[in-house]
């Protein structure tokens, strides 16, 4: 199975089963007050981004959410709701909880809606971390619906990303992520973060104690930096694709925070859901999704790549040869066992603002 990981690790990995970091989840956020069902959901859905080889949203998420619930700074004891507002908005409000079930409904009810009505715009607002998007995309193109996500806001508080002919950091992370149907060989989702790597993996890499890939983060002098800690000591991301990064960055920043704001936990986002079915029938969409693909696969290699993969192909091929290990650094999962043995060790530092 190729490494999927973006870290340079000085120290080696463990193979931990999933029920196994389940469990040690669910010990972490039990004693916090997160309901069972929430705790349960949020547990598998971190493990199975960590399954997937997307390290930056997996199982080390939980030493963040610990320390946000511990901090004040998300709810426990709360569920999203899904509303119509006054003006006729599809609304999911996640009451200042951890996000990721707060996504799941806002996904769930804006395929609903464009089952109906052909397309549904969604807003999800005061929500915390909302994990990984392109699991929810996968399973809204398995039920045909193309999905379109897109958010920001709060930059105040989440100054990540320094912009385009910049050093200092200005703008959250704000990703995009687009899923479709894609016959026998999707669905094909694009789940990314408009910088060169998302603000996860650079917890990620402090967790671990590792290094981080050349050319993504500047320290607060602008020079480049493999180093977590200049990033935390005042640096910054870099924009992916320069200019364009950038461009999306704001776009997402002006559509979570001037169209949907105020924002209260972290982004507020923006879902479009549309019903395929409604342009072309499943059939010939399929078929022609196919013969796409196929194409694009039959692209001979460059030098150094086996082949050319498809958005999302990566993330399935490794779950697929995971076979339910998960494969952590191991200073990542000192920490997860030390947490869910003593809940109570304080976590300030890590609650800060820079880890997400």
């Amino acid at each position: 199975m190729p490494n999927a990981s973006k870290l340079e690790l000085r120290g080696g990995r463990v193979a931990i089963p999933s029920a196994t970091a389940k469990l040690r989840i669910m010990e972490i956020l039990a004693p916090l007050g997160v309901p069972d069902a929430i705790a349960q959901e949020v547990a598998t859905h971190l493990v199975d981004a960590s399954l997937s080889g997307v390290e930056s949203h997996g199982i080390v998420r939980v030493l963040q959410y610990a320390a946000q619930y511990r901090a004040g700074r998300i709810i426990a004891d709360t569920t999203p709701v899904f509303r119509i507002t006054a003006t006729g908005a599809p609304e999911v409000d996640g009451h200042g909880a951890i996000g990721i079930p707060a996504m799941r409904l806002a996904f769930d009810e804006g395929c609903r809606l464009a089952t109906q009505n052909g397309i549904a715009a969604v807003a999800i607002r005061n929500a915390g971390h909302t994990g990984r998007h392109g699991y929810f995309a996968d399973l809204a193109a398995q039920k045909g619906c193309l999905t379109i996500l897109t958010g920001g806001g709060k930059r105040e508080q989440w100054r990540q990303v320094a912009p385009h002919g910049g050093i200092k950091a200005m703008l959250p992370t704000n990703p995009w992520c687009v899923g479709i149907p894609g016959g026998d060989q999707g669905p094909n989702i694009l789940d990314f973060a408009t910088s060169k790597i998302a603000g996860g993996w650079i917890h990620a890499a402090r967790s671990a104690g590792a290094l981080l890939p050349e050319g993504c983060v500047i320290d607060r002098f602008g020079n480049p930096t493999r180093d977590p800690e200049d990033y935390f000591n005042g640096g910054a991301i870099l924009p992916a694709g320069g200019h364009k990064g950038f461009a999306l960055a704001l776009m997402a920043e002006l559509i979570g925070e001037a169209m949907l704001g105020p924002v209260t936990v972290e982004c507020n986002w923006l879902l479009i859901c549309i019903d395929t079915a409604r342009f072309r029938p499943d059939g010939p969409m399929q078929t022609a999704a196919e013969a796409i693909l196929t194409e694009l696969r039959n692209c001979p290699p460059a030098p150094g790549f086996a082949a050319v993969e498809i958005p999302g192909e990566r993330e399935r091929n490794h779950h697929q040869a995971a076979h339910e290990l998960i494969h952590v650094p191991e200073e990542t999962w000192d920490q997860i066992v030390a947490l869910a043995a003593q809940s109570a060790t304080p976590l300030a530092d890590e609650a800060s603002g820079k880890i997400s």
